[in-house]
């Protein structure tokens, strides 16, 4: 099986829970904290390491406090950074309410940054598929991300826009949508319900879905939290719903991430569409069951 290059951040995950968001000069008492290696592209990586699929974490890892936490739990599940930079690392504050809904407060470091020279010595004959997020496309180095996807059309698109989808540039998204792979195909996109919405300006599930896919000229997946997923399939013209699994929810934080992960294992597997949304719709249910993403507790 060939490898899944993901691009993106790891970022160190501080994970506050908290009865609720705190207003205005109110006093909140919280529990220890929780340190988590975290990110759209690390959650979906080790998701892939999960299902024993091949992957290469395309994350730079820098200074600081953060830049050495995330390098020392990277070695502990024997990763190795694909660059270490000397400038420092972010992090993110995950505030988690009673009812498992997060919140983030984020700062941007070098976890953000990528240069397409890091890959000039990596074997792309052994690689099937890019995976690539809207965090990550928003930041300072996404024209650089697209350029390098655009530069390797032989290989698979996967994007997630992400919950900032509308921060970012209208232009980046607009030449994600249009890139074609060697089979004619753009990238297959991934996101919830909110992100169709506002991205195909349908409210209606089924006609967002019907619009993405006629943009992207692929299949596609919506998620629906708990009552799981809706796909195109665009090779056979049908979508369908896929219920959802039933979980006691902790911490959504990397539900989505994770849950695109799994379809991508799924599909690379040489599952169906509809095979993998299921396979995916439990993993994310088992990451809304825990804090932090699927390697810190597994997916049982």
């Amino acid at each position: 099986m060939k490898t899944t290059l993901v691009i993106g951040s790891a970022v160190m995950d501080i994970i506050i829970t908290l009865p609720h968001l705190p207003k205005r000069g109110e006093d909140i008492n919280i529990n220890a904290p929780l340190y988590c290696l975290g990110g759209c592209a690390y959650n979906v990586y080790e998701t892939l390491r999960f299902f024993d699929s091949p992957a290469l974490l395309c994350s730079p890892v820098g200074k600081g406090v953060y830049g050495n936490m995330v390098l020392d739990l990277l070695k502990k599940r024997n990763i190795k950074p694909l660059v270490e930079l000397d400038k420092e690392n972010g992090c993110c504050y995950c505030l988690i309410e009673n009812n498992g809904e997060r919140s983030f407060l984020s700062h941007h470091g070098a976890e953000y940054l990528f240069s397409r020279s890091w890959l000039n010595d990596f074997d792309f004959s052994k690689a099937c598929s890019i995976y690539i997020s809207g965090i990550d496309v928003e930041d300072q180095c996404g024209d650089e991300i697209i350029d390098f996807v655009y530069e390797h059309p032989e290989l698979t698109l996967y994007f997630a826009p992400g919950p900032r989808i509308m921060h970012i540039d209208p232009e980046r998204i607009k030449r994600i949508l249009e890139h074609r792979d060697n089979n004619g195909l753009g990238p297959l996109l991934h996101l919830n319900q909110k992100e169709a919405a506002f991205i195909s300006g349908k409210h209606n599930t089924e006609q967002a879905a019907l619009f993405l896919s006629e943009k992207s000229c692929n299949s596609l997946v919506i998620t629906l939290g708990e009552k799981g997923c809706y796909y195109f399939d665009k090779s056979i013209s049908k979508g369908s719903f896929i219920s959802g699994f039933p979980v006691d929810v902790i911490d959504t934080t990397g539900t989505g991430d994770a849950h695109c992960g799994a379809i991508i294992a799924g599909l690379k597997q040489g599952k169906t569409l509809a095979e993998a949304c299921m396979i995916a719709n439990k993993t994310g249910a088992a990451v809304a069951g825990i804090h932090g993403i699927v390697m810190e507790h597994g997916i049982g």
